[in-house]
Order: structure tokens, then sequence, then C-alpha cells
């Protein structure tokens, strides 16, 4: 097999990370951008020199040079592209989350069976060095049992406005953006152990502060600050069949000191913590220890996890691996937050059967 010919679909920010890790490996051809803008789509051509520029993506998915794509649009597309990409007989990437509803997850799932390609879904902190580390620390025994993990991504000003804003677009707030991330590394992590309940809030009180000066905050491409439809903090606690529970909380805007990030993973022989930096911490002759892995990275390192992502992807496409981000999870993962936000509404804890 030659060059694996890629097709991105959507040349918004979030492409730019799969474009530059398309083009450091050498058994990929960056072959087609789709964008409904076409002049974004032909800056991208030129920036990242592929071939072929569409404005539907059905264009590109029948042009039978093309081996995979990467998704990389709105939320509320994930399902239908990834489906007509499969049906299509290429092998997808497609990012987080990798839809809106379970309804569609199961969808997108069926036609990954019909179709014998490869689906793997964007959980990009899979494949951090970090994470990489621990799991083997984990698999080996050294922490014994997980029966509990916590984590936070609170932002104090950082709703992205644009289509993040938009819930028809994103399907949510903070829980759906970057909440999903924290949620699949413990659950990763902590074996993936199925879900027995969910109980969740969410909080809609601050709005996008785009009233706020002189404090700068990422903002989507399509940032307008009149749009603002989705949360801006979500925190649940999930309990598993096995007995361990995970707490999780997340914001976009908060009155918070300042940003907080952290991961923490505890089990019966030890414990870690992920995020900020990787520590594990054991003991040893009736002593505490906090032991600090000698790795390059000890935090997250969005780049070379996005490359490592990647390169998974396209040793799965040319049979050489399976991948460790398939469909079920990305399924599991939809179950997860679409519980969430129907435990906020209904008032109640969410059963799993």
């Amino acid at each position: 097999m030659g060059k694996l010919k890629i097709g991105v679909i959507g040349a918004g920010s979030i492409s730019d990370f799969h474009f530059q890790s398309y083009t450091k490996h050498e058994n990929v051809d960056i072959y087609a951008i789709c964008d409904l803008n076409e002049q974004r789509a032909n800056e991208k051509r030129q920036k990242y020199q592929a071939e072929l520029v569409y404005t539907n993506y059905h264009d590109l998915l029948a042009n039978p040079d093309v081996d995979a794509v990467s998704i990389c649009t709105w939320n509320n597309t994930h399902a239908e592209i990834a489906i007509a990409a499969l049906e299509a007989g290429k092998h997808v990437l497609v990012e987080k989350p990798l839809c809106k509803t379970v309804e569609e997850a199961l969808k997108v799932e069926d036609a990954v069976k019909k179709s014998g390609k490869v689906l793997q879904v964007g959980f990009v902190r899979r494949f951090g060095t970090n994470t990489k580390v621990l799991k083997s620390f984990i698999d080996t025994g050294d922490l014994g049992e997980i029966y509990y993990a916590k984590a936070s991504i609170l932002r104090r000003l950082g709703n992205p406005g644009g289509w993040f804003a938009d819930k028809e677009r994103s399907g949510g707030g903070p829980l759906i953006d970057i909440g999903v991330h924290v949620i699949d590394l413990c659950w990763y992590l902590m074996g993936k152990p199925k879900v027995k309940s969910i109980s969740g809030n969410t909080y809609s009180r601050l709005g996008n502060r785009s009233n706020i000066k002189n404090l700068s905050f990422y903002q989507a491409a399509d940032y307008d600050p009149s749009i603002n439809g989705v949360e801006d903090l979500a925190n649940v606690l999930i309990r598993f069949e096995n007995g361990a529970s995970l707490f999780v909380d997340v914001s976009f805007t908060l009155h918070l000191k300042q940003e907080e990030i952290e991961v923490k993973l505890f089990g019966d022989k030890g414990g870690a913590e992920i995020e900020p930096d990787l520590v594990i911490v054991t003991e040893k002759n009736d002593t505490i220890l906090n032991v600090k892995p000698q790795i390059d990275a000890t935090s997250f390192d969005f780049v070379q996890a996005f490359q490592n992502e990647i390169n998974h992807f396209v040793s799965c496409c040319k049979g050489e691996s399976q991948t460790i981000s398939p469909v079920e999870d990305g399924v599991e993962l939809m179950k997860i937050l679409c519980g969430v936000y129907e435990s906020s509404e209904t008032g109640r804890e969410i059963s799993f059967e």
C-alpha cells in the first residue's frame, strides 16, 4: 500500500492539529479538504499543499482516491458525515464527541460494523505520554483496584462563543466540549467499567461574560457574543457496576481565582495524579512515597498527543494495529454525557440497566 490519501472535512481551528500531524507522517498524503467556507478551505489547501478542495462533503466522499477522512466539523454533523464516509468505504477519525445523542451513536456503531472500516474517536488524551506511562503502572497492578477518580477542568473565563455556544450545533457547553476529555481519560484509566448511575447538575448563571475587559480568552473562529445557549458549569457523580465512582466538574466561566485542571485516581495499592503533573503515590516499608516518573512531558502535551493519535490512526488504517479508541467507547461516552444532561433536566439520578 502506498501513501494513505487523507481528506479533512471541516477546516476550522481543530483541523490544524490534524493537518500538522498528517504533514509530519511520511506515509500520508493530505489529498483533499472540504469546508462550507471555500475561502477557508483554499487557505488550508495552500498552507498544507492539498490537491483538491470541496464545499460539499458528499463530493469528497465520492472520490475513490480518498482512503480515509478526519471529521472536524460541528458536533451535530459528526454522525451523518461519519456514516456517509463509512458507507463510501473510507476509514474515519472523528473528533470528540462522537455525536450529539445516544441514538446517533448507535447508528454510527452499526455503520462501522457493516462497513468493516476503522472508526477512531478523537479522545486525544488517551494518546498523551503521561497517560501511556500511568496506564502501564495501572495495567501491572501498581495501583491495585481503582475505586475512585476525580477530575476538574475549570475555566474562569472561556466560553469560546460561536458554534460552541449554540446548543443546536454543539449539543452542549463545557461538559460536551472539554468535560468529555477528562471523563473519558478517567474512565479509560479505570478500565472502562460499566456505568450504573449518573447524578448531574448543569448551571447557566453567568452567560458568556463578553462584558469582561482586559482579559483575553480563546474565541471560536465564528465568535459572536450574542450567541449563548449552553451551560457554563456542569458537575457529575458517576457510579459504576464494580462499585467505583467518578466525580467531575467542568466550566466555561465561573467566579474562580484562576484556571484549574486536575485529574486524580485512587486505588487500594496506590494513587496517581495525571494533571497538572504526573505523580504516582505508593507505600513501601510503612512509608508513603510520592514517585515522579522521569519523562519528557509529565503534563499533557497536546501537540505530541495529537501526533501520537494520528500515527495510531494511520497504523490502524493500514491494518497494522487495532484502535485503542473504538466506536463502542464513543457510544459509552455519549450515554454518560446525555445522562448528565438528562439528570440535570429531571432533577433525579439516571440509572442504567
